[in-house]
């Protein structure tokens, strides 16, 4: 599988223990184990917010340390928060996806609001494409494109294999992302899903 972070569009730390699950399951995936987040920051994941797996816990994984993320004395490694208060505290959450079996994302060209995105996917016949099922395709189909797309969440995201310059010009393989635009920009295109 592949893990990824995951915070809410009002922002970084929103999230409880009980919403930050939900949220997982939102984008067709669920809270990561320890395990999957140490496989995660082994495999390259360098990321300066804490967030909850699921066990209760809070983690970061980091691969290159520096001032904002604990400072630059500290090795790299996931550095634990420890259990914290599950209604109270607030963080984001770090969610697990695997390989969806028999099915696909794909692109659709277009300057359309995130209204349209959705409207151009069932056009075809397919859904607007969840977040972890982007990250899967990205992980396990190897989708490379170098154009935003809306998502279900409201989020404009595109997935790079193969780094390059004019794709974000970041060194690694990832899934980018433009945050959370407004959803009457016509400005993106659109991922879909569709299941076999």
């Amino acid at each position: 599988g592949v893990v990824f972070p995951y915070q809410t569009s009002n922002g970084r730390y929103k999230f409880n223990y009980h919403e930050a699950k939900r949220a997982c399951e939102q984008q067709d995936s669920r809270l990561a184990t320890y395990q999957q987040l140490y496989k995660a920051w082994t495999e390259g994941l360098d990321w300066c917010n804490a967030g909850w797996i699921l066990d209760g816990t809070v983690h970061y994984p980091i691969i290159n340390s520096r001032e904002p993320c604990g400072g630059r004395l500290l090795l790299p490694g996931v550095r634990t928060y420890g259990a914290r208060d599950k209604q109270k505290d607030r963080f984001d959450a770090f969610c697990f996806t695997s390989a969806l079996q028999g099915s696909q994302v794909y692109f659709i060209r277009g300057h359309l609001n995130f209204k349209e995105a959705g409207q151009a996917c069932r056009n075809h016949g397919a859904a607007i494409a969840k977040v972890g099922q982007l990250y899967s395709a990205w992980k396990f189909s190897q989708l490379d494109r170098c154009d935003g797309g809306w998502l279900a969440d409201g989020s404009v995201r595109y997935p790079i294999t193969t780094p390059r310059e004019r794709c974000g010009g970041l060194p690694d393989p990832g899934v980018r992302s433009f945050g959370f635009p407004s959803k009457e920009m016509r400005t993106y295109g659109t991922y879909c899903f569709v299941g076999k």
